[in-house]
């Protein structure tokens, strides 16, 4: 082979390798940090991946996503964000709740989070305020702890003759399980009811929280918006169905599942909605510029076939 056709040729070679460099680098990354695990939460990861379709990025494609599980171990979330801020992602999606995206902010204050949680990101220091966030972090926010007083009155219409009402929370998420407990506690105060609150983290305590629930006359029950509980919501409404005891949820995948009654908002939407915040942050948005979304669509579920097996009537007012 000539000198000068082997000169073009490898010129040709290294312009053609250094073009493939140049693409793989200009691929983002996103770090996804979830608090369960794939299979539990893969409707919302779909609804994740949705929301970045939309502002025109597929995962395979021209976008990849680094996915980081704490399944259920809350403790390990620090973890989890650290060594995706080693990978050097580009954007890190902290998912599901206060915890990941209170990890989220302590293993970096550079790299953009996109958090979406049922409680206020300004009391919790995420954020500085709604309209203006500053710093690395933005998302949604879903005042999920402020309606845990609305779901009683609902309950309490439904159940006028129930003697007491009982909370359940994941203890091991106690910022926003300290949060919701408080409003339950005012509302039930409020309704001249004695509260009670039971407390699980594993399948096992959930077992336990029934068997004690049972003890109890005439109750009502409130399942908190705890991620965890939502990846046991067919366990969780089967033994409320097998114990005849009436509960109200905040997702309607619950009422969905057979529960009663939920009151709150649309999960899936809301992971929707984070992917496309993800998105616009991957096409050069400033989280600081970007204003917290607040969730205003509330919707309210019943299920006349659970309440008929429960013996109860719906009032008018609800089914309005």
């Amino acid at each position: 082979m000539r000198r000068r056709e082997l000169l073009i040729l490898l010129g040709g070679a290294m312009t053609a390798a250094h073009a493939l460099s140049a693409q793989q680098k200009a691929t983002p990354v996103i770090g996804y940090l979830g608090t369960l695990s794939p299979g539990e939460r893969a409707p919302y990861v779909a609804a994740f991946r949705q929301g970045l379709n939309e502002t025109g990025y597929v995962e395979g494609q021209n976008v990849t996503i680094e996915y980081r599980w704490a399944r259920g171990q809350y403790d390990r979330l620090p973890e989890l964000a650290a060594d995706l801020v080693q990978r050097q992602v580009s954007v890190i999606a902290a998912m599901a709740g206060p915890p990941p995206a209170l990890a989220a902010k302590a293993a970096t204050s550079t790299i953009p989070i996109v958090f979406y949680l049922g409680v206020d990101p300004i009391q919790f220091g995420l954020v500085a305020s709604l309209n203006r966030p500053g710093g690395n972090m933005t998302g949604l926010a879903f005042l999920n702890a402020e309606l845990a007083g609305k779901r009683l009155e609902l309950l309490h219409e439904l159940l006028p003759a129930a003697s007491a009402v009982v909370l359940l929370v994941n203890p091991t998420n106690p910022s926003a399980t300290e949060e919701e407990t408080r409003n339950f506690d005012d509302a039930a105060h409020a309704l001249g009811l004695p509260a009670h609150t039971l407390r699980a983290s594993t399948p096992s305590e959930i077992e336990a929280a029934f068997a004690t629930l049972v003890e109890l006359p005439a109750v009502g029950l409130i399942v908190s918006s705890d991620p965890f509980f939502t990846s046991r919501k067919d366990r969780i409404v089967s033994l409320a169905t097998h114990h005849s005891v009436p509960a109200t949820y905040v997702w309607r995948e619950f009422a969905e599942a057979g529960g009663l009654m939920s009151y709150g908002g649309d999960l899936a939407d809301g992971y929707r909605q984070a992917g496309i915040y993800t998105g616009k942050i991957l096409k050069g948005a400033k989280p600081a510029d970007l204003p917290v979304e607040q969730t205003v669509k509330i919707e309210l579920v019943i299920n006349l076939k659970t309440a008929k097996s429960l013996g109860l009537t719906i009032p008018p007012t609800l089914l309005a």
